[in-house]
């Protein structure tokens, strides 16, 4: 089966309303061209599940999401996504902030076909007093509460990943491939956008086999976008876009979405990348050391 299809055709599948998931990190292995994608869309009232960076804050910047689930929106030398903190002070938002785990045991019970999944992760902290839909149980073993979380199930997931065959087959290279493997296992449908396309013989390296965390049947498209996530990072290829960032953050300030959306949208991922300077440059990105 060949699951390679361009970029608008896979977010056809994305409907107003549905609840999306987003692979990646903060600044780092974003799908950031089908978050581009989705924002030309005329898609909105979304619900988004992400360790978020600006693939969070865009949406909500250009009026796509109703509620956010996330344990961050951070952009590491921002540490609040800037367009982020913005509607969510702004009261624009539905928010459930939980933690990091708790987020994880979320996709795992999504995954698992399981309604929750039960956890200390939580007792005693705001989490549950901001988050009253999070119930806590006791247990039928001994006299212990836990925090029941319950399972998160994205309508679509989307991710970016290093490489892929034509059958879904993924590699991520980076030397952490975060928590992309349970947002495609828990969501019912799974878009990733990859820097490479590669014969399947590719995988037959025992090395390049490693770095394969989820099965093909998880996902259900492959879009080829060499540099699609910028301007977060795809280690080893590039690093994210401190300046790109920076300018990001400053036109949202100043003008919004649309002084943003001006200058560097466009119709299309050609024309986004002719605005920040084309592939080359993406390739150039240092990678950050830490």
């Amino acid at each position: 089966m060949d699951k390679r299809v361009s970029a608008r055709d896979a977010i056809s599948a994305i409907e107003s309303g549905m609840t999306i998931g987003i692979g990646g990190w903060g600044p780092r292995r974003k799908p950031m061209g089908l978050v581009r994608e989705l924002l030309r869309s005329d898609v909105t009232d979304l619900t988004v599940i992400a360790y978020g960076g600006a693939d969070v804050g865009l949406l909500c910047a250009a009026g796509k999401v109703k509620k956010v689930i996330f344990a961050f929106v951070s952009l590491d030398f921002m540490p609040l996504e800037p367009a982020f903190r913005s509607a969510r002070e702004a009261g624009a938002l539905e928010t459930t902030e939980i933690d990091e785990g708790m987020m994880l045991l979320g996709l795992r019970a999504a995954a698992w076909g399981c309604p929750f999944i039960p956890t200390r992760v939580g007792l005693g902290t705001d989490v549950i007093r901001n988050n009253p839909e999070l119930a806590v149980i006791d247990s039928p073993y001994d006299d212990k509460e836990w925090v029941a979380m319950p399972a998160l199930v994205p309508d679509v997931a989307l991710l970016h990943a290093t490489r892929a065959d034509a059958r879904g087959v993924c590699e991520i290279a980076s030397p952490d491939h975060y928590m992309d493997d349970w947002f495609a296992r828990a969501a019912k449908h799974t878009i990733v956008s990859v820097d490479e396309i590669v014969e399947s013989s590719h995988f037959n390296d025992p090395a390049v086999a490693r770095r394969v965390f989820w099965e093909r049947n998880n996902t259900q498209a492959v879009v080829h976008m060499p540099g699609g996530a910028h301007p977060s990072s795809s280690d080893p290829l590039h690093g994210f876009d401190v300046a790109h960032l920076k300018a990001y953050g400053q036109l949202i300030a100043e003008g919004g979405y649309a002084a943003y959306a001006e200058q560097f949208l466009g119709a299309g991922e050609a024309d986004y990348q002719a605005a920040v300077g084309g592939i080359d440059a993406i390739a150039q990105l240092p990678i950050p050391a830490y």
